[in-house]
């Protein structure tokens, strides 16, 4: 009689099984959402250095504009020449990356290993925290079709003039009155910081190696009240003397500068590119990319 109550007890267990399990027919298992679904939700982020916290810099995001996390490989953009020209540009790869533990491991192919904790902030926005450096960066979502390629090169425009070794002069509009930035044919703004430029009057046509650099002095960029696409640009001369433009930027190669004071617009083209790339490079060294802080003004009319 034993194994018969054996199988009735197994019978009537199955039956109360079924019936708890056919009593909660609309139940369905959340799916659950991952951190390599937060990064992949968008094709590129912007690395907005503007809303860094922390003392120290982790080279390879302090000199990426953008990042894109795709299917455990790492890229960046650290230059903006060139930069949305596609439509679609991740950059160059700089790394792989893992979210298995649900925290994100990076390991830069120069730089080695990083760990980092993601936050959403909201809004396609997040922060990668590093616990180690006790250092933060801010990352802005978006995709290829909506980025705002343009807005990128205005926010980050003093690091967009270090990317050619000289602004040659092209041409001068014939408005204006004449003044002393009539005789400067070129300028240079140096990666060694943000602030240090210089300029020569030597002829246009001048080979770059053989340019006479007679002056120099520093610079500073101040932001228009509601306008994102134009900047004022100051400089100012050792000698005491100061001239300030508003700033234009054509291309990734060309620019304007319309001098407020006289209403002449002169043209400048980028002559040797920089590409920043290489961590062991001369120039790679020198450039460092910081938080900018820049003046609020008003925009006046033009003369």
């Amino acid at each position: 009689m034993k194994p018969i109550k054996l199988l009735l007890s197994l019978f009537i267990m199955s039956v109360f099984l079924t019936s708890c399990f056919v009593e909660d027919p609309h139940y369905i298992e959340e799916p659950q959402y991952t951190l390599e679904d937060v990064l992949s939700d968008y094709e590129i982020w912007y690395v907005n250095i503007h809303k860094k916290s922390g003392v120290k810099n982790l080279p390879f995001l302090s000199n990426a504009f953008t990042l894109s996390f795709v299917n455990g490989r790492l890229y960046a953009n650290n230059n903006l020449v060139g930069f949305g020209t596609s439509g679609s540009d991740s950059g160059r790869q700089i790394g792989t990356y893992n979210t298995s533990t649900g925290s994100l491991q990076v390991n830069h192919f120069k730089e080695g290993a990083y760990v980092f904790e993601v936050t959403e902030l909201g809004n396609g926005v997040i922060e990668l925290y590093n616990k180690y450096d006790d250092v933060s960066y801010v990352l802005e979502g978006n995709s290829f079709a909506n980025f705002d390629w343009d807005k990128i090169f205005y926010e980050n425009i003093e690091y967009f003039l270090q990317e050619y070794d000289v602004w040659a002069k092209t041409s001068t509009s014939t408005e204006g009155e004449v003044n002393d930035f009539d005789y400067e044919n070129f300028l240079s703004f140096t990666p060694d910081d943000i602030t240090n430029f210089y300029s020569s009057q030597s002829e246009v046509g001048t080979n770059i190696a053989n340019l006479d650099w007679s002056y120099k002095g520093s610079y500073s960029v101040a932001d228009y009240t509601n306008e994102d696409y134009l900047k004022e640009l100051t400089l100012y001369y050792s000698d005491g003397d100061s001239e300030v433009f508003e700033l234009f930027i054509d291309t990734d190669q060309e620019i304007e500068l319309y001098h407020i004071n006289s209403g002449t617009t002169y043209y400048f083209e980028g002559l040797g590119f920089i590409q920043y790339k290489k961590k062991s490079s001369t120039v790679q060294k020198a450039r460092k990319r910081t938080k900018v802080k820049r003046v609020q003004k008003v925009r006046t009319s033009k003369i």
